[in-house]
């Protein structure tokens, strides 16, 4: 595992997209596995401002996301579709066919986990999956558990995950119970993987995942594992590894 810092959001966003575009440069058509949230936002925008400018061509990607909320329409404002259309998808020239979100309103979810699942496979599998951390550790939608959850599946969330999404929505009440999401067998199946991480409320989870002992009730602590991690954080989220472990920072 690699920990490289950044002084900044917008200079951790820029090595981590760098990470993404190698990808694309070298694999035209590899798989990149994408992620939602507020901290991936400003790779993505830095992803749009390369092919802006001629540097990425995406036409032979394909790409899978994580997960999506059970029970918004796709053009919900706030369902997972509409935020990598808005952010990423309507500004480059990968074909929305290539595009690949859970569907949150699938008539048999069950089903939608098997569907999804082998699509994932019949791809090829996920070249480079980039994740961000939740504050309880979660990634994907895979919330602190009893055991690790394996492939695709139906989560019902947290509520301290509901709180954090809330923001996105017009009010806590308005944010779904429910989610589909990527299993961690699925997502420790991918080559590579990045992870990203912003701000002093990061710190502490960081830390737990990246350094403690690996157990579900911090999901993020499998990635340990994993022959090939890199994870780039700004300086408020390095604080706590900073303190304890700062031989191992980049």
């Amino acid at each position: 595992m690699k920990i490289i810092s950044a002084p900044d959001y917008v200079s951790m966003s820029r090595k981590a997209a760098n990470l993404l575009s190698a990808q694309v440069i070298l694999k035209p058509d590899c798989v990149l596995g994408l992620a939602t949230g507020g901290t991936p936002v400003g790779v993505y925008r830095q992803l749009i401002d390369w092919y802006e400018k001629g540097d990425l061509d995406f036409s032979k990607v394909h790409t899978i996301n994580l997960d999506e909320y059970i029970g918004l329409p796709v053009q919900h404002p706030q369902s997972y579709r509409s935020f990598m259309n808005e952010n990423l998808f309507k500004h480059i020239n990968v074909p929305i066919e290539n595009t690949h979100v859970p569907n949150g309103t699938a008539h048999n979810m069950e089903a939608e986990c098997i569907r999804y699942e082998k699509l994932v496979e019949s791809l090829g599998g996920v070249d480079m999956q980039l994740l961000g951390i939740g504050n309880t550790g979660h990634i994907g939608f895979n919330e602190p558990n009893d055991c690790f959850d394996t492939m695709t599946h139906i989560v019902t969330l947290k509520e301290v995950t509901i709180k954090a999404n809330a923001r996105f929505f017009d009010s806590e009440a308005d944010v779904p119970q429910q989610a589909i999401t990527m299993g961690i067998q699925t997502i420790m199946k991918a080559k590579k993987i990045v992870l990203v991480a912003n701000g002093e409320n990061k710190a502490d989870i960081l830390e737990k995942a990246l350094f403690g002992p690996i157990r579900p009730q911090i999901p993020a602590s499998i990635l340990q594992l994993h022959s090939d991690v890199t994870v780039f954080a700004d300086e408020a989220a390095l604080k706590v590894i900073r303190e304890k472990h700062m031989q191992t920072i980049d």
